[in-house]
């Protein structure tokens, strides 16, 4: 595909930008250059290649999930400033 002059004025007047003339050229050029890359890019033969899911080896890197001992509900109501006896108790933020 080649990149035209009309092409990229174009593209300046969709996304609302306005260039110099030497922009525009160097617009061009590196338009040109990316289609180029893509183009070199489709040559590549990727038959039988997987595509990637992720790019390291590890699965999974994350713990096991251990049940261990908690803070009993008593201890953690002693410690707050307002609370009931299965709660605590904040100040009212939202008004009806």
């Amino acid at each position: 595909m080649e990149i035209s002059t009309e092409l990229v004025e174009n593209l300046a007047n969709l996304s609302k930008l306005r260039f110099e003339e030497a922009e525009k050229t160097a617009i061009q050029q590196d338009l040109e250059r990316m289609v180029g890359f893509i183009a070199q890019l489709e040559t590549v033969d990727t038959n039988g290649i997987e595509p990637l899911l992720h790019m390291g080896d590890a699965a999974n890197v994350l713990r096991e999930d251990i049940v261990e001992g908690s803070v009993s509900r008593e201890d953690a109501l002693s410690n707050a400033p307002i609370a009931d006896a299965a709660f605590f108790k904040v100040p009212k933020v939202i008004k009806k």
